[in-house]
């Protein structure tokens, strides 16, 4: 996992990834279903708020809206691009070759 979390570690600020592009960018690929079972357990130096589902949805909603609350406040206070209150903008997307 320490992969993993070191992936996530290079997206910027005000830009996010999706599940998927980053378990495809692993030396052994993984879906972003697994991904997103991985992030769940992330230590704390990791910005897990940067990581969306890969239509810019918050879907940690699913299982704890107070962290879905705590992803849209960091995201704006990264000055993401919101398409919507619960999407990230497609413009946000970091282009996964740059994992």
């Amino acid at each position: 996992m320490d992969e993993l979390w070191e992936l996530v570690k290079k997206i910027p600020r005000g830009r996010v990834a999706a599940y998927g592009a980053l378990g495809a960018a692993l030396s052994r690929p993984v879906s972003g279903y697994l991904v997103g079972r991985m992030m769940a357990n992330c230590p704390p130096d990791v910005p897990w708020w940067r990581v969306v589902d890969r239509h810019g949805k918050m879907v940690v909603a699913k299982r704890d809206p107070v962290a879905a609350e705590t992803q849209r406040r960091r995201l704006e206070n990264e000055k993401t691009e919101m398409a919507d209150e619960d999407t990230v903008s497609p413009s946000a997307f970091i282009d996964p070759d740059l994992l």
